[in-house]
């Protein structure tokens, strides 16, 4: 048969005498595929903490840690971390308002607590450009964003005209955000003042008192911004929804609402 098939009988007879890889071998393989498509279907996002979460979910019940993160670095793979750009300001400090939140983040339901704040997204043709999201404390969801080439208070209002459209929520809503002049501005006042919403404001320098949409913001960097570069407006406008919509608000589990996603939650 060797002679008719071309086949080397020395290879023949090495691969009957092979012994089939053990259940423990075959598992590690299966293992390792299973990290890895979670990986990559987070964007190469995910670290070990929220990859085991997700085999957990998948039928890996009793996986440790420490397993994950042994396979992760077998792989060579691990979540990305870029240090976030923080800009200063020189302008004067609004002193009205009270902080209302007073970094109590603890809600009992949905439209209780929403946190607000701009961040700063650069391109190559168009500069500088400026995101203004909420967040809804309770799901951890983006449930209002608006992103211009000017920063604004039509760029706050444009975020919080939408999520008032998404969400419809009912009178003495609390709004958080910094003392920035387009949070403090008479339109934006005038606009939460007219759905009887409630202003709360951050003490002066004071960024702990905002820390959760900080975080998004810094997650946002991390996980998106820093691995692109974009080249315009647009493209920087499609990248950030593809993430927030597509990404963040849907399949993005977060530890603090029990590692499901904010939609879900």
């Amino acid at each position: 048969m060797c002679k008719v098939l071309s086949f080397p009988r020395s290879t023949y007879y090495d691969k009957q005498n092979q012994k089939p890889e053990n259940k423990w071998k075959l598992e590690n393989k299966k293992l390792q595929k299973d990290i890895l498509d979670i990986y990559n279907g987070s964007g190469k996002i995910y670290g070990a903490p929220k990859i085991r979460e997700k085999l957990k979910a998948g039928g890996y019940e009793k996986i440790s840690l420490k397993r994950v993160q042994r396979h992760m670095k077998r792989l060579g793979i691990r979540s990305i971390v870029v240090k976030k750009y923080r800009p200063n300001s020189t302008k004067k400090v609004y002193e009205g308002g009270q902080n209302l939140l007073n970094r109590d983040f603890t809600t009992t339901k949905i439209n209780e607590k929403w946190v607000a704040d701009i961040t700063y997204i650069h391109t190559l043709k168009d500069g500088w450009n400026y995101l203004a999201s909420i967040l809804d404390l309770h799901t951890q969801k983006i449930v209002g964003y608006s992103f211009s080439k000017t920063m604004d208070t039509s760029l706050v209002l444009k975020a919080l005209e939408n999520a008032v459209t998404t969400q419809k929520p009912g009178k003495g809503l609390i709004i958080h955000s910094d003392r920035g002049s387009q949070y403090t501005s008479k339109e934006y006042r005038k606009a939460a003042k007219s759905k009887e919403f409630r202003l709360s404001y951050s003490s002066k320098g004071c960024p702990y008192d905002n820390a959760c949409i900080e975080s998004f913001h810094a997650i946002l960097k991390k996980e998106c911004v820093y691995l692109h570069t974009f080249i315009d407006y647009n493209h920087a406008k499609l990248v950030l929804f593809q993430y927030i919509e597509g990404f963040y608000n849907r399949k993005r589990i977060h530890s603090s609402i029990n590692n499901m996603t904010p939609d879900t939650y």
